[in-house]
């Protein structure tokens, strides 16, 4: 199953460079522009908060370390970014996750024992669960992108394609 999984993963990762593609023609102070109605109401930092996800569920939780070893990507930072610094946030989400596929290869229904915050019971997760749901939360995040660039008149190309896999 590991071929699979790492398959996976690269077709997230190719969904990935559309919507990179898409922000980068998208001007800067658009992307950091507030989209009332949305969770997290900027697109630079959505795409942001999926990487954190990746770095959180993957890299502290499958790796277990300690909740107080992992740290959101800071505030400063984010304001500050722009797409290449979002890419840079990516490149070291896919080195951790090529890790975890590594380490869980043939292993995916194996639970791994953590807490998600400090003074919580463990919680026991499997790495399937575990990069199944930081792939659809990328995914869900990547819908708000899409839409809150709508909402500032932005509109991406059409994707319905399985996400612009064939484009």
């Amino acid at each position: 199953m590991e071929n699979i999984m790492k398959h996976q993963y690269d077709l997230v990762r190719s969904v990935r460079q559309h919507l990179f593609g898409f922000m980068e023609e998208t001007p800067l102070e658009k992307l950091h522009e507030g989209v009332p109605g949305f969770g997290i109401g900027r697109m630079i930092e959505a795409h942001i908060h999926a990487a954190d996800c990746y770095r959180f569920w993957i890299g502290s939780f499958a790796f277990q370390q300690k909740p107080s070893e992992f740290a959101d990507t800071p505030e400063r930072v984010i304001a500050n970014a722009d797409v290449r610094k979002v890419r840079e946030i990516f490149d070291s989400v896919d080195e951790t996750v090529e890790k975890f596929l590594d380490r869980y290869n043939s292993r995916w229904l194996e639970e791994i024992e953590n807490v998600v915050e400090e003074g919580d019971k463990p919680v026991r997760l499997t790495p399937l669960f575990l990069l199944s749901h930081a792939e659809t939360h990328e995914f869900h995040h990547k819908g708000q992108i899409v839409s809150m660039a709508r909402h500032l008149g932005y509109n991406p190309p059409a994707d319905e394609r399985l996400g612009a896999l064939f484009a």
